[in-house]
């Protein structure tokens, strides 16, 4: 089923002192039939209202919710076709796995029968059909949110709403349990979206993200291209293990100047700006234009993390990420070229992004 968000805007209202938060501003995506999107963003940016709105547990100020071509902002959760996973799983804890599942059809007159062979087609789907007879305290956290997702699913929704559900659980389990969201996603083929705060697993498990700050969606595309192609200065940091490196710099006569040193050319005006630089955008050259005080290095398996300063990175460090077998120095300083398309431009004063042709002024070994 595709969803239609148009305009839509969500304010809460201080009772007390009549300020406005608008947590979800004039919201206007498209979310394809069949597929995974995730709404990503930091805490607050308006992802899980959104997903509220969606499910009918919060109305819009103002905006409209479609549902293929039904309208069904004003229309009650119940009557949405809805599966609905929260963060905390919620379950009922008198209750056996069974009972969690089947729950939901209790009210939607559906005969035993065919409500116990949902419940374990459910249960089969997210691997739990051995632990049916067990209580919730029985299990451990990623069985409990496979119960919430087998819940959800039991109903044969339309759509699959997702808030948080990794958020409770260790490293491990929510590796596990993502590779398990993305493998039910598939097999069903119901469009899902799923809201979290965490790039990495947003970027591994979806179709389609949405970045979101403060209410404003910043941009929407496939993972790759968003990481590859960001919007703007938010979307380049927001994505990234480890973050991207950013710098103060200027574009003087076509040439990008980081700290007094001409790093690259562009076709771009004189002005001031960020300079964005993926990690695995340094390359490692005696003759390089870009200097940096070698602080440490670590050596990580097939790959080596240069830990280095320069005094207009905006953090304290810099970390490249290099093959493992480059010759590193030991101390003092080094120096690199950079990788044309790791490097984004960004206005200073607005952050948006400036373009995407830039190219690298040639290091000496490359002039000869």
């Amino acid at each position: 089923m595709k969803i239609v968000l148009k305009n839509l805007t969500k304010v809460f209202t201080n009772k007390k002192t009549k300020s406005e938060v608008r947590a979800v501003d004039n919201l206007d995506i498209e979310i394809p039939d069949g597929k995974l999107v995730g709404l990503l963003g930091p805490s607050g940016c308006g992802k899980s209202t959104t997903l509220f709105m969606i499910s009918g547990l919060q109305t819009p100020t103002s905006g409209q919710i479609f549902f293929d071509d039904m309208d069904v902002t004003m229309l009650a959760p119940e009557k949405r076709g809805i599966g609905l996973v929260f963060q905390n799983y919620a379950l009922y804890p008198h209750m056996t796995v069974r009972k969690n599942i089947l729950f939901p059809l209790e009210n939607m007159k559906i005969s035993k029968a065919e409500s116990e062979k949902r419940t374990l087609e459910a249960a089969k789907l997210v691997q739990i059909d051995a632990l049916l007879d067990r209580k919730p305290s029985e299990l451990s956290g990623g069985q409990q949110q496979r119960v919430a997702i087998a819940r959800a699913m039991v109903k044969n929704p339309n759509v699959l709403l997702l808030d948080e559900p990794l958020s409770n659980l260790d490293a491990r389990l929510r590796l596990q349990t993502r590779e398990e969201i993305k493998r039910i996603q598939r097999e069903t083929g119901v469009t899902t979206i799923f809201v979290t705060h965490d790039q990495e697993e947003a970027m591994s498990i979806s179709d389609f993200i949405v970045v979101m700050k403060e209410g404003v969606v910043q941009q929407v595309d496939e993972p790759q291209t968003v990481y590859d192609d960001p919007a703007n200065l938010f979307v380049a940091k927001f994505l990234g293990t480890p973050p991207i490196n950013v710098f103060t710099g200027e574009i003087k006569n076509h040439k990008v100047i980081i700290n007094d040193e001409v790093v690259m050319d562009t076709e771009f005006e004189d002005q001031l700006i960020y300079v964005g630089i993926r990690p695995e955008g340094f390359i490692v050259d005696n003759h390089g234009k870009f200097t940096c005080e070698l602080r440490q290095v670590e050596i990580m398996g097939r790959d080596s993390s240069i830990i280095s300063t320069n005094p207009a990175c905006e953090k304290p460090t810099i970390r490249s990420i290099v093959d493992a077998d480059v010759k590193i120095p030991t101390s003092g300083i080094v120096k690199f070229n950079l990788k044309p398309n790791k490097v984004f431009l960004f206005n200073r004063e607005t952050e948006v992004r400036l373009g995407r042709e830039i190219t690298p002024v040639p290091s000496q070994n490359e002039e000869e």
